[in-house]
């Protein structure tokens, strides 16, 4: 079973994790290519292509040059992005073994660096997956990386078991062409909702974040390859619910 989560947009400056290996990302060639499109506009373009003030377009500006001639900061993917999911993750207790597992078993999308594992060495950057870089149908990065993605992601996921876990937000699908993932492998897409004393049942973004650490820290130190085993799943309350789930999702609500 491959378990696959997003990026973040907010990243670590550098990263002490002690990991026992590391390893180039698959796609870095095309990594590079992107780096270099973003590292030849001025500071003011690439305010306006990523919409961020001057400050983080002149930081960014800094960050891809350096990917480019090679001085960027390196770290492990799994280290490497601080948002709500990973702070859930917890890597930095990981042992070598849960290293070595989450290596295997895990995929994290990159808007730059495409789909990465946890060991991978990758440097910090921002960018959106709705960001337009070339012209044509295929400009946005979103585009870009579909056909690099696709055929291999469903590969990987065919030779460990045949099942994704897919517990990435919604765009990532953009990604990849998602009808062609879910007609090959089976996709397992749980959802995290709170439900209110007037019984609707709702999506809050922060807690489902916090969910999908969880259960995927979960996958990581029980090493689940069964996805049975996570209807067993709770968090701060949240629990499976049988009548809502179905064979591809599973439901966990929280009473509110």
């Amino acid at each position: 079973m491959i378990t696959f989560i997003s990026c973040a947009k907010t990243m670590a400056m550098e990263s002490h994790a002690g990991v026992p290996s590391f390893a180039e990302p698959q796609y870095i060639r095309h990594a590079e290519k992107i780096a270099e499109k973003l590292a030849a506009m001025s500071a003011e373009d690439l305010m306006d292509t990523l919409k961020v003030s001057p400050r983080i377009a002149e930081e960014n500006r800094a960050r891809y040059t350096g990917i480019v001639h090679g001085e960027a900061e390196l770290m492990p993917a799994l280290s490497a992005y601080t948002g709500i999911v990973f702070k859930h993750i917890h890597p930095e207790d990981f042992s070598t073994e849960d290293w070595e597992y989450a290596n295997r078993h895990l995929r994290i999308t990159s808007f730059l660096y495409g789909l990465v594992k946890p060991l991978d060495m990758i440097s910090p950057y921002r960018l959106e997956g709705n960001v337009t870089l070339w012209n044509g149908a295929s400009g946005s990065v979103f585009r870009y990386w579909q056909p690099v993605l696709t055929d291999n992601f469903i590969r990987e996921i065919k030779a460990d078991g045949g099942i994704l876990m897919n517990l990435a937000s919604g765009e990532m699908k953009k990604l990849f062409n998602w009808k062609k993932v879910e007609s090959e492998v089976k996709v397992i897409q749980p959802e995290f909702l709170m439900r209110g004393n007037d019984g609707k049942a709702k999506t809050v973004t922060i807690y489902a974040k916090m969910c999908r650490g969880e259960m995927t820290r979960k996958i990581i130190l029980d090493r689940i390859d069964n996805p049975e085993e996570l209807k067993d799943f709770r968090h701060d309350g949240f629990t499976f619910c049988p009548e809502l789930s179905s064979d591809t999702k599973y439901v966990f609500i929280k009473e509110m």
